[in-house]
């Protein structure tokens, strides 16, 4: 999965098409990204000793990792992932549409 934590993606698909988020949380046996703000589900939670006040609560719900697209930090565009190594051999993910690392 080329979608990590913290990057900033855009809805392709499904209710939420076009919103833009942050990933909270990846999912990768699922295949399933967490964003916030994106697929909030109303849950009932008991009083537990973490959290003393119960009720609805609001939950990110998981979203499926080939309805979202990364942004790239330098054209702003939703863009595919492609992957260079640099001189000391590490990857690096850059943008297939300026070359622009992300």
């Amino acid at each position: 999965m080329k979608i990590r934590k913290g990057d900033r993606v855009m809805v392709r698909a499904g209710k939420y098409k076009g919103h833009r988020s942050e990933v909270v949380r990846v999912l990768p046996a699922e295949g399933r990204v967490v964003l916030e703000g994106v697929n909030v589900a109303k849950r009932h939670a008991k009083p537990t000793r973490n959290t003393m006040q119960g009720g609805i609560i609001d939950k990110f719900m998981p979203v499926p990792v080939s309805s979202v697209s990364i942004l790239c930090r330098s054209c702003g565009e939703p863009t595919r992932i492609g992957v260079i190594h640099d001189e000391q051999g590490r990857k690096l993910r850059v943008c297939r549409k300026c070359g622009g690392e992300l």
